[in-house]
């Protein structure tokens, strides 16, 4: 299953790597222009994790809820996930989208 909110993507995987490093906040994604963040609403739900320079999110309750204030939010049952933000070409490089 894949989900998009914004410019993230969240997939669904088997499991998350080994050697990913648990991170102190459940922020998936800063909003440059905006100030507004990809996060799960309540942080005691899931456990973000970074592995070079990817995210992988634990949702260890049965759901966990993604919110923005810009989209609708979106709810991720009890498993693995990672997460990415969408990138955009141009001439000049491949651009990460910033909201």
């Amino acid at each position: 299953m894949l989900y998009r909110q914004g410019d993230i993507y969240i997939a669904r995987i088997s499991s998350i790597p080994k050697e990913a490093r648990e991170q102190p906040h459940c922020v998936l994604a800063e909003g440059e222009v905006t100030g507004h963040s990809h996060r799960i609403d309540r942080p005691d739900r899931a456990t973000l994790f970074s592995h070079k320079g990817s995210l992988f999110l634990r949702v260890a309750a049965e759901s966990a809820t993604v919110v923005h204030e810009e989209h609708g939010p979106i709810t991720l049952e009890r498993g693995c996930y990672r997460v990415w933000r969408q990138r955009e070409y141009s001439p000049e490089a491949i651009r990460i989208v910033r909201d």
